[in-house]
């Protein structure tokens, strides 16, 4: 005989998928209250955040120097300014070498025009100079019919140029405050908060801490191979700039995508004048073998191991950081689920039973156990 639903069991778990709904709808709405918030405060939050990602980088060097018996304040202005320094040595890396050789990439790329217009008039194409010419002239007036788009474009450009200052200027001094008073931190907020909050939020806070840490070291591993498995194939290839073409590219790698791309274009570019074409797309094929290497099986795997999570967790993230928010969502989607793992897992910790001992019973230690 075929069994039969049972209608109390059924209600009941109909009332338990409504009540589970019902509370998961509520958390996403807090969950959107919350991100509406930040986007409000975001000119805020966004400085507040690279501050923390600079001063974990440069937090090492200032707790030796406070452990030496340095004042908070000596410290964290001396390693403040040995990071601007050692920003600054990283642009004249790259600028003193470009500037030295600049006429022979202007005059590479006069040559690369000309070859390109001498083979644009060859077959397949048999484009003549009057064409290109009035192309020129096509062009030209098209962008004299768009000036008051080119001229909200250039706005629009430096305003974004100058929120990027303002924004680094301001992390930078929040970078200064986290080194000199970060130690005080935890222990202050740990007298604001009532009851079990004064002991859960500072123990989060602290492994939340040394999760950032991890993700910039293990960025900065990532940078660091990009940077010489690059550098490496550009030597071999001979093209010129090839140091500051590497460091480039490791400073590109905190910026995702963007980063990449930006890093590859000038060495394609710097391939094509001085090498030719040839060179320029074998130059382009290393970079793209690196950077699908980087993305999908390097950076996952040392960021996995960095941060507890699983290589595909890491892809994920910055799959949907990217598509949800553009380069911002890339660069903080692996942290933020890295954070997010850390509270899950803390909860799991508060949540969780004690292990039993094996052979241990209720009865308490000692007391006898009646025959």
């Amino acid at each position: 005989m075929p069994a039969t639903l049972s209608s109390t069991k059924t209600r009941a778990a109909l009332r338990t998928s409504a009540r589970i709904s019902v509370e998961l709808l509520l958390v996403l709405v807090m969950a959107a209250v919350a991100l509406w918030l930040l986007g409000k405060m975001w000119s805020v939050v966004w400085p507040l955040i690279v501050g923390l990602l600079l001063t974990t980088l440069t937090w090492p060097l200032a707790r030796s120097l406070r452990r030496r018996g340095w004042p908070p304040a000596l410290a964290a202005s001396v390693v403040t300014v040995l990071f601007l320094l050692a920003a600054a040595g990283v642009v004249a890396l790259i600028a003193v070498p470009v500037a030295s050789q600049s006429g022979e990439l202007t005059d590479g790329v006069v040559e690369g025009v000309q070859k390109l217009r001498e083979w644009a008039s060859g077959p397949p194409l048999n484009i003549g100079d009057d064409q290109i010419t009035k192309a020129f002239d096509t062009a030209a007036a098209r962008a004299q019919d768009g000036l008051g788009s080119m001229v909200t474009t250039v706005v629009t450009g430096v305003s974004t140029v100058v929120n990027g200052l303002v924004t680094a200027v301001l992390a930078l001094f929040l970078m200064f405050f986290f080194l000199k008073d970060g130690p005080r931190f935890l222990p202050w907020l740990a007298r604001q908060l009532p009851g079990r909050l004064s002991t859960d939020v500072p123990t989060v806070a602290a492994r939340s801490w040394d999760t950032l840490g991890a993700f910039v070291r293990s960025q900065a591993a990532v940078g660091l191979l990009d940077a010489v498995l690059i550098g490496l194939g550009l030597w071999i290839v001979g093209v010129p700039l090839v140091l500051p073409l590497a460091v480039l590219t490791f400073v590109s790698a905190f910026v995702p995508i963007v980063g990449a791309l930006f890093a590859g274009l000038v060495a394609v570019l710097i391939a094509l004048v001085s090498n030719g074409l040839t060179d320029a797309l074998i130059v382009l094929a290393i970079i793209i073998v690196v950077q699908q290497l980087e993305g999908n099986v390097f950076q996952p795997m040392i960021q996995s191991r960095g941060l507890g999570l699983h290589a595909a967790t890491v892809l994920l993230a910055v799959t949907l950081g990217g598509s949800l928010a553009g380069i911002v969502g890339s660069l903080l989607a692996v942290p933020v689920a890295a954070l997010i793992a850390v509270i899950w897992n803390y909860v799991r910790e508060q949540l969780s039973e004690p292990p039993q001992e094996p052979g241990s019973d209720e009865s308490p230690a000692g007391a006898a156990v009646p025959s």
